[in-house]
């Protein structure tokens, strides 16, 4: 009975830590995340996020390249959840990066996750475990004409 007691012990921490490790990457769309209330609410109208090669208006000051790397609690979400919520902090980290420095906007943004830069204008890179999911951005923080 010992023996089958340590056995089936050995065999849960081993299935326990393969679940645990989880690591899946979701590559997810920008405007579906942009127009949810969460977002609308939370965001600044007055500050504009361009992603990838996304036209905008003439740069009249850059104040360089800022990063942002965040993680949130996703135990009992799902991927997608826990992304988009962890997604809204990377923005607003970079909201208030444009506050700081006096800008109206953040041009370029990439997923920068582990220092491997994704540009897409549509979607963006999220990392998602059993506990823990993260976004990392990176973007230019500038003032545009109006």
């Amino acid at each position: 009975m010992k023996i089958f007691a340590f056995c089936l012990s050995v065999l849960l921490m081993a299935v326990s830590q393969q679940a645990f490790s989880r690591d899946s990457k979701h590559m997810l769309p920008i405007k579906e995340a942009m127009a949810s209330a969460d977002f609308k609410s939370a965001l600044d109208p007055d500050i504009r996020f361009y992603f990838g090669s996304q036209k905008h208006s003439r740069v009249l000051k850059n104040f360089g390249d800022f990063n942002t790397n965040k993680k949130t609690n996703a135990f009992n979400k799902s991927d997608e959840e826990a992304c988009r919520w962890v997604f809204l902090s990377a923005l607003l980290s970079l909201q208030d990066r444009v506050k700081a420095e006096g800008g109206n906007a953040v041009i370029n943004i990439a997923s920068y996750y582990k220092k491997n830069k994704v540009s897409d204008n549509s979607q963006f890179e999220c990392h998602a475990g059993a506990l823990i999911a993260g976004v990392a951005l990176t973007g230019d923080v500038v003032k545009l004409a109006k």
